[in-house]
């Protein structure tokens, strides 16, 4: 009974073709269950598989035991006799710095971690990255992206290979994983911030797959696993099927500079005569496809533009719609075209204007506005009593990189509606003290935005006077000085406008 755990990951490990004589793994380890345990089962592997074994601790710095996990892992690595290398990073400056949350700051620096120290020690063998993810994890995941809305590809959650990432303990759970360990004698570290619901996936694993497994089925974890399996066997056969319709009824052609240094089509051309005829599954991937190529986000993709495309297909004659980024889909007799802008094609104002409701805005309580293709805004209004920190008023913290998707306004001299708005012609910044003006067509100009950006960019406006052009520079007019009275504190946060990213950029707006 004892080695069941380890003849279960051993044939795990082998139907996944992880590990093969000769390989060099590096092992992700923090000290947590997991990642001794999968530690344990490796090591005794070595014993029948011919491969080469070292370890990889990343200290996050940031909590206040790190040091002593770091400690934990090198005394099992010397006791083991394998390979210890500590890496010590800077999380939360990595995370300010990247615009990111904290949580993906971390995975990101692990896995540079393992990669560097793969390349430095693999001598020419195959290299490996093995991780600790369990079955715990991959039905947590399936969840997360379910609640967050998701294609066959994000239900099948957590891959046992996906490159040079292995995870061999994706076939146990949590459960039989601290029960090996017990048996076997060894220890662990803890952390705490997994008992708390600070994150998403934590609430998840507490409260939602907890009652799952206590209220529904025993065995949800296990079953929602051979449910990820199945789809993801699925997405695989779909996506080499895409790419043979893709192949067989799609032309790409690059047009233009600035779609060949992006690496994205500048026009894609789709025929109908051939396409109409497949199954609709067939078509919305095929379209979707399409769309990957030329657009510079995924994630601006949605089901209601594969769904207009569909129409665009059936409607008869020449017709056209605008998709995000300022591309043109269009329709002539048996082709469906695709088209990026060139730098003087692009169209203004093609995206909608939102308002940002005054209204709205109570004192201290943030108002999220979500914008397409950029992220969202969150407006929070400051009165006196409740005034951020003196330090925030000053010019100089105004322009600091660290807040360059944070920026305080004096509120009392907003004049008319706030509006976030693409661009209009007569746009203008106030770019001095003496208050001397300059357009915003030119300010693009001088900053060398390229024009494909500048129609798909949004602006916080008053009537035609620029507050903000998020990424890059703020109205000196509005700036809060030793006389206001009311901030209007206004952050982004994801999106790729003013080359922001996905993530979460500031989890304070605040230094």
């Amino acid at each position: 009974m004892k080695d069941n755990l380890y003849e279960k990951v051993k044939k795990y490990i082998a139907a996944h073709g992880m590990i093969q004589a000769g390989d060099c793994i590096v092992a992700g380890i923090s000290g947590g269950a997991d990642s001794v345990c999968m530690l344990r089962l490796l090591a005794r592997m070595q014993k029948e598989i011919p491969f080469r074994l070292a370890v990889v601790h990343v200290n996050h710095g940031l909590r206040a035991e790190a040091k002593e996990d770091a400690a934990f892992v090198e005394e099992l690595c010397r006791r083991w006799e394998i390979p210890f290398f500590l890496r010590e990073v800077d999380m939360p400056g990595y995370a300010r710095e990247h615009k990111m949350s904290e949580e993906e700051a971390g995975r990101n620096l692990r896995y540079q971690a393992f990669a560097q120290i793969l390349r430095e020690i693999k001598e020419g063998a195959p290299g490996k990255i093995a991780v600790a993810h369990n079955a715990d994890d991959r039905a947590e995941t399936m969840l997360f992206h379910m609640f967050r809305g998701s294609g066959l590809r994000g239900l099948g959650s957590i891959r046992p290979v996906r490159e040079a990432v292995i995870r061999p303990l994706l076939c146990v759970n949590r459960g039989q994983i601290e029960a090996y360990l017990s048996r076997e004698g060894l220890t662990w570290r803890e952390d705490r911030t997994n008992g708390e619901d600070a994150y998403a996936r934590n609430r998840i694993r507490h409260h939602i797959l907890s009652y799952a497994q206590q209220e529904i089925c025993q065995k949800s974890v296990s079953h929602m696993g051979e449910l990820a399996d199945i789809l993801a066997e699925t997405e695989d056969y779909l996506e080499r099927e895409t790419e043979r319709f893709y192949d067989r009824y799609v032309t790409e052609e690059l047009i233009g500079p600035e779609n060949r240094e992006e690496g994205m089509a500048g026009e894609i051309k789709i025929e109908l005569a051939g396409l109409s005829e497949e199954d609709m599954v067939m078509k919305k991937r095929v379209l979707f496809r399409a769309l990957e190529k030329i657009t510079p986000c995924r994630k601006d993709i949605t089901a209601r533009h594969i769904q207009a495309l569909l129409s665009l297909m059936d409607k008869d004659g020449s017709k056209e719609l605008s998709l995000p980024y300022g591309i043109r889909a269009g329709k002539e007799y048996d082709l469906l075209f695709l088209k990026r802008p060139s730098a003087r094609e692009l169209p203004e104002n093609i995206l909608p204007e939102l308002s940002v409701n005054q209204e709205r805005l109570t004192p201290g309580v943030p108002l999220t506005i979500a914008v397409p293709n950029t992220g969202s805004f969150i407006f929070t209004l400051w009165e006196a009593d409740f005034l951020p920190p003196p330090a925030l008023l000053y010019r100089k913290e105004q322009n600091n990189q660290e807040n360059r998707y944070t920026k305080w306004f004096d509120y009392d001299k907003i004049t008319t509606s706030l509006l976030l708005r693409t661009r209009k012609a007569g746009d203008y910044f106030t770019i001095d003290e003496a208050l001397h003006t300059q357009s915003v067509k030119q300010y693009m100009i001088d900053r060398k935005i390229p024009k494909a950006r500048r129609g798909g960019m949004y602006l916080l406006a008053d009537g035609a006077h620029i507050l903000w052009a998020p990424g890059y520079r703020t109205s000196r007019l509005y700036e809060a000085g030793k006389n206001t009275r009311r901030i209007l504190e206004v952050r982004l946060i994801g999106g790729n406008d003013g080359r922001t990213n996905r993530s979460v950029v500031d989890g304070t707006g605040r230094r």
